[in-house]
C-alpha cells in the first residue's frame, strides 16, 4: 500500500515538472508563478469574439458623459479657457453625483433605439437643459446670486415631500427634487454626425442636442464631442456641424421685423378708422340720415327711408345725403333724376341734389372689417362667376394642406422608415398623388381668367382702357391694365407673408432642435426680389425663398402668355387659338422629353423626386391652365347654356370619373417602361385637366346633379374665398408646429389625421385675418381706382 501511494507521488511529480516545462519554454523569462497566472488569463476562442464584437449602442454611443470623464484633461485641448474650466467643474460634479450635473447629462440626447426604423434624432431636450437649477415648481431662481444659493440651502434642509397621484385607479409616488445650485450659465448645441453605423446603412445624418456650458462655442463642443465619443462610435462618425447659441437672432434688430410692424401698425389703423366710419355711415342711416353707399364695393346695401319710416328703393353705388335747396323743413330726399332712378322707381325732387361718396372716402372704407367680412361670408355668388369652382378651391386646399403635413411629418420622424409601410398601403396613393390638386388651381385659374376676360370685353369694359387707341396699342393697354391688376392684387398678402417667413425661419434656425427643412433664413433676405418678379422657378430649387412660392410664380408666367392670347383672340381668334394649341402640344413634348431623359418612373419615384426639372418648371406644368382657358371660353360662347342627351350626360360622367380615379390610383403597384413612364409624365396633368373639364361644364349646364350641390355649397364660399391666402399661410403654420417642438414626431395614423385637422383649421383662421387685412382691402381700391366713367352730380 505505501509503495503504491510513493509511487502515485513520484508520478504526479514528473508530470508537475514536463507541465512546468512546457510552459517555461512558451513564456520564457517569466517565472513560474507569473507564467501560470498568465496562462489563466488567456483567453478562450468565445471570450476572443466577444471582445471583438461591437453592438449597435457601442457604435452610436457618439456622446457619453463616462467617456467625457474618462477622457477629460483640463488645459490638454484647443477650447476656451473658460469652457474649460466649466468642463471640469462638470467632471467633478458627475463624480460627485451631484444633482444638476446628473441633470444635465440626462437632458443631452444619446441613442436610445429605433435606429433601423429612421430614428435620426437624438435631441435630449432643449426645455429640460433650460430650466436645470429653477425651482419651476414654485419660483425662478436667479443663477448664481447670493439669495439663490439661499434659498437653495432653506428648501434642502426641508424634509422630503411624497405628493400622491391617481392615474387610471392605481397610485404613483412622485418624491420632490432638491432645488440644485448650478455654478454657471448652460446653453444648448446641436451637432450634425456624418455616421456609419454597420454594413446594412448608408451614411446616415445624426442630429444629436447637449446640454454643456454656456461659455462653450461651436468649436470647443466639437472637440469635447470628440472626446465623449466612445471607442467604437469615434471610429464610424464624424462631427459635421455644431449649431450654439451665442449668436442667437434677435428679431428686434433686423429691419424687417420693423417694417413689418410698421405696415401692420398703419393697416390696424386704417382698418380701424374705416369699420369706424362704415360704422358711422350705418348708424346714420339707421336714424334716417338716407345714407347709402357702394354696395360691391363694401358689402354694405341699406333702404333708403323717408321721414315716415318708408322704404325706398336704393341706387347702388350712390350716397344720399340731405342737401336743403327749396324747402328746408322737408324730410323726403330724392336723388336728382336720371334712367337709373327711373328703373328705380324714385323721382327727382327740388328739395335735395345727390351726392357721392369721395375717393378717399371709398378708398377709408375699404378697410371696413365688417364689410369685408361680409363680403368673404356672403353666400351669394355673382353672375359672372362659376359656382363650382368654389368647391373645387375648398377641396383642392385640403388636399394641398394634408400632402405638405405628411411631408413634414415624415421629415420630423423618429419612425420615418413607417412612410415606407403607408406607401404600400392602396389609399395612400391619394397623398402621394396630391400633386395634382395643383393642376386643379391652374386649370380653374385658367378658367377664370378666359370665362370673366371675355365677359368683360363683351360688356365694353375692357374700352375704358383704351379710349381713344385701336390696333397694337389698344391690345397693349389691356394686356398691361390685366398685369398690373394681378400683380397689385397678388402681392401685398404676398410679400407680408415672405416677410415673415424670413423672420420666422431666422429664429427658428437659431434656436430650434432642428434645422428648417428649406434654407429661408438665407434665401429670402438675398434672392425675395425674384419673388416680387415672380421669376423664382427659373433658378435651382436651392436658391428659392419660399418654396411653395413656386406655384405662384408659375401661375403669374401662365397669366402673361394667356394674357397675350386672350388680347390677341379679340382680333385675331384663329392666330390665338393656333398659339394656344402649338404652346399645349409643345409643352408635353419638353415634359416627355425630361421624363425620359432622367427616366423618371412616376410609379415608383418620389413626386417631388425631380422638382428642379419638371414639378416647378412652367414648360412642363402649362397644360392644365390652357386647358382651363379653352373651357372658358367655350362656356362663354354657350352662355354656360347647353343640351345634352341623358346617354351623352352618362358616358361623360363614367369617362371623367374613371380618369380621375386612374390617375389617383391606376399607378398602384404599377411597373412602366421608360417610354410608358415619359408619356404618363407628359399627359397625366392635363389628362387631370380634362377630366375636371367635364365637371364644370357639366355642373354649369345644368347636368352636375348631386356633384354640383357639394361643390356649389354655399358653405363652403367663404373658405373659397381665402384660399389664396391659406395656400400663403399654410406652410408656415405647419413650419411652425414642427420647429417648436422638443423631440421629434411619432408617426401613426391618429397623429397625422389630428395633425391635420389642427393644421387645417389653424392655416384658415390666419388666412381670414391675412385675407381681411390685405387681400379684400386691396380688392376693393382696385376696383375704385379702375377707369370707369363719371357720373354726374
Amino acid at each position: 500500500m505505501r509503495s503504491t501511494m510513493r509511487l502515485l507521488i513520484v508520478t504526479l511529480l514528473i508530470l508537475s515538472a514536463i507541465y512546468a516545462e512546457e510552459i517555461s519554454t512558451d513564456i520564457p523569462n517569466e517565472n513560474t508563478e507569473e507564467s501560470i497566472l498568465r496562462v489563466r488569463s488567456l483567453p478562450t476562442t468565445t471570450e476572443v469574439v466577444e471582445k471583438n464584437w461591437t453592438s449597435l449602442s457601442d457604435t452610436l454611443d457618439v456622446f457619453s458623459a463616462r467617456n467625457l470623464v474618462r477622457n477629460w484633461v483640463e488645459g490638454k485641448y484647443a477650447i476656451g479657457v473658460q469652457c474649460s474650466k466649466d468642463i471640469t467643474t462638470y467632471v467633478k460634479a458627475l463624480k460627485n453625483e451631484e444633482l444638476w450635473a446628473l441633470k444635465v447629462d440626462d437632458a443631452s440626447g444619446r441613442y436610445t433605439n429605433g435606429f433601423f426604423w429612421g430614428n435620426s434624432f437624438f435631441t435630449g431636450s432643449a426645455t429640460e437643459c433650460e430650466y436645470i437649477g429653477q425651482d419651476y415648481s414654485r419660483k425662478n431662481l436667479k443663477i448664481g446670486t447670493e439669495s439663490s444659493i439661499e434659498e437653495v440651502r432653506e428648501f434642502n434642509a426641508e424634509p422630503r415631500k411624497l405628493i400622491s397621484a391617481d392615474h387610471s385607479g392605481s397610485n404613483t409616488w412622485f418624491q420632490t427634487d432638491p432645488i440644485d445650485t448650478l455654478p454657471y450659465r448652460l446653453g444648448f448645441y446641436m451637432m450634425r454626425l456624418s455616421v456609419n453605423a454597420s454594413r446594412y446603412t448608408t451614411t446616415r445624418l445624426i442630429h444629436l442636442g447637449v446640454c454643456l456650458p454656456f461659455s462653450c462655442s461651436a468649436s470647443d463642443v466639437a472637440v469635447i464631442g470628440k472626446l465623449a465619443a466612445g471607442e467604437f462610435a469615434a471610429k464610424h462618425s464624424s462631427i459635421e456641424k455644431v449649431r450654439d447659441q451665442h449668436n442667437l437672432y434677435n428679431m428686434y434688430t433686423d429691419p424687417i421685423f420693423w417694417i413689418l410692424a410698421g405696415i401692420c401698425t398703419i393697416v390696424l389703423i386704417l382698418m380701424i378708422l374705416g369699420t369706424g366710419y362704415d360704422y358711422y355711415l350705418s348708424k346714420k342711416v339707421t336714424h334716417q340720415k338716407n345714407v347709402i353707399y357702394d354696395l360691391e364695393k363694401h358689402g354694405k346695401l341699406e333702404h333708403l327711408t323717408n321721414g315716415n319710416g318708408k322704404a325706398l328703393n336704393a341706387v347702388p353705388g350712390k350716397v344720399y345725403l340731405p342737401v336743403p335747396v327749396a324747402d328746408s323743413s322737408s324730410n323726403d330726399v330724392q336723388p336728382i333724376n336720371n334712367n337709373n332712378d327711373r328703373e328705380n322707381g324714385l323721382q327727382p325732387t327740388a328739395t335735395t341734389e345727390r351726392r357721392k361718396l369721395s375717393i378717399p372716402e371709398e378708398l377709408l372704407l375699404s378697410f371696413s372689417v365688417a364689410a369685408n367680412l361680409k363680403i368673404i361670408c356672403d353666400r351669394n355668388v355673382g353672375g359672372d362667376t362659376i359656382s363650382t369652382v368654389h368647391g373645387l378651391r375648398a377641396i383642392s386646399i385640403a388636399w394641398v394642406i394634408l400632402g405638405h403635413t405628411c411631408i413634414v411629418l415624415f421629415k420630423y420622424s423618429d419612425n420615418m422608415e413607417y412612410r415606407k409601410v403607408v406607401e404600400k398601403k392602396f389609399l395612400f396613393q391619394t397623398i402621394t398623388n396630391g400633386v395634382f390638386s395643383v393642376d386643379t388651381f391652374f386649370f380653374m385659374s385658367g378658367l377664370l381668367v378666359s370665362f370673366l376676360y371675355f365677359r368683360t370685353n363683351a360688356k365694353g369694359d375692357l374700352k375704358r382702357l383704351t379710349q381713344g387707341t385701336r390696333g397694337f396699342i389698344a391690345g397693349t393697354l389691356k394686356f398691361i391694365g390685366l398685369l398690373l391688376y394681378r400683380f397689385s392684387r397678388l402681392t401685398a398678402p404676398y410679400m407680408f407673408i415672405l416677410g415673415m417667413v424670413e423672420i420666422s425661419m431666422k429664429y427658428f434656425h437659431s434656436n430650434s432642435v432642428f434645422e428648417p427643412p428649406t434654407p429661408d433664413h438665407y434665401n429670402c433676405p438675398n434672392y425675395w426680389w425674384r419673388n416680387l418678379l415672380y421669376i423664382n422657378t427659373w433658378f435651382p430649387v436651392e436658391q428659392m425663398c419660399m418654396l411653395w412660392s413656386w406655384y405662384l410664380a408659375d401661375d403669374t408666367q401662365f397669366y402673361i402668355v394667356g394674357s397675350v392670347i386672350l388680347v390677341l383672340a379679340t382680333t385675331y381668334f384663329k392666330t390665338a387659338a393656333f398659339a394656344l394649341v402649338s404652346l399645349l402640344i409643345s409643352s408635353w413634348i419638353t415634359t416627355g422629353y425630361i421624363a425620359l431623359v432622367n427616366n423618371h418612373m412616376p410609379s415608383s419615384d418620389d413626386p417631388l423626386a425631380l422638382f428642379d426639372k419638371i414639378y416647378d418648371k412652367p414648360w412642363t406644368r402649362l397644360g392644365p391652365y390652357l386647358i382651363g382657358m379653352s373651357v372658358g371660353y367655350f362656356l362663354f360662347k354657350t352662355d354656360c347654356k347647353m343640351k345634352m342627351s341623358k346617354t351623352t350626360v352618362i358616358v361623360g360622367w363614367l369617362l371623367s370619373s374613371a380618369c380621375l380615379l386612374s390617375l389617383l390610383y391606376g399607378l398602384y403597384e404599377a411597373e412602366l417602361a421608360p417610354a410608358t413612364a415619359a408619356a404618363y409624365s407628359s399627359l397625366s396633368h392635363s389628362a387631370w385637366a380634362m377630366s375636371l373639364a367635364w365637371i364644370v361644364i357639366a355642373c354649369s349646364t345644368g347636368y352636375g346633379g348631386y356633384v354640383n350641390k357639394i361643390l356649389s355649397w354655399p358653405l363652403l364660399y367663404p373658405f373659397s374665398r381665402v384660399t389664396y391666402c391659406a395656400y400663403l399661410v399654410h406652410p408656415l403654420v405647419i413650419r411652425l408646429t414642427a420647429m417648436n417642438l422638443d423631440s421629434p414626431f411619432h408617426l401613426g395614423k391618429d397623429i397625422v389625421a389630428v395633425t391635420f385637422v389642427g393644421q387645417l383649421v389653424l392655416s384658415y383662421m390666419f388666412s381670414f385675418i391675412v385675407s381681411l387685412t390685405f387681400e379684400a382691402p386691396v380688392v376693393s381700391m382696385l376696383k375704385i381706382l379702375s377707369p370707369k366713367k363719371r357720373r354726374h352730380v
